[in-house]
């Protein structure tokens, strides 16, 4: 059996910082989502996904694939977004396991009076904390992790 690699002063500190960094802003957005507009960072996420998409729907599969969720995850969080009335669901005229989640005219109104605050909370506990240089960094270094857990 291997020995492990231990961490490093500077891999624990970057690995600690992430951990703190990404609850905390976690936190506080799920905070604001929620006293602002009552909406969960998920249901907000699926609203802005749904709003961006071609006639604001997205098959329910796809939609999980993009948040990087599970499909009863996905299932709980639209349906609480459709008994508010801000999305709706309808079969696949292909198929008939298929289901679109549909932007309702109410889910984009609430998305357009939401995304302000949002956007200023992300500026505040985030992008307006770092420097240019530093914002190019952690998009870099984050855009990779991605891309290697993707593959």
């Amino acid at each position: 059996m291997n020995e492990p690699r231990w961490l490093d002063e500077l891999e624990m500190a970057a690995w600690q910082g992430f951990l703190e960094a990404g609850n905390r802003v976690a936190r506080r957005l799920e905070q604001q989502l929620k006293d602002e507009a009552g909406l969960s960072h998920p249901q907000y996420e699926i609203l802005v996904h749904l709003a961006d998409a071609p006639g604001g729907e997205i098959r329910m599969t796809e939609l999980a694939e993009r948040l990087i969720t599970s499909k009863s995850g996905l299932t709980y969080q639209v349906g609480q977004l459709e008994r508010r009335g801000l999305v709706r669901r309808r079969a696949c005229p292909t198929d008939v396991r298929g289901v679109f989640a549909v932007l309702t005219e109410e889910g984009r109104e609430l998305l357009r009076g939401a995304a302000p605050g949002h956007v200023a909370a992300v500026r505040e506990v985030l992008i307006d904390v770092l420097d240019r240089e530093e914002l190019a960094v952690l998009a870099r270094a984050l855009g990779e992790v991605g891309r290697r857990l993707r593959d």
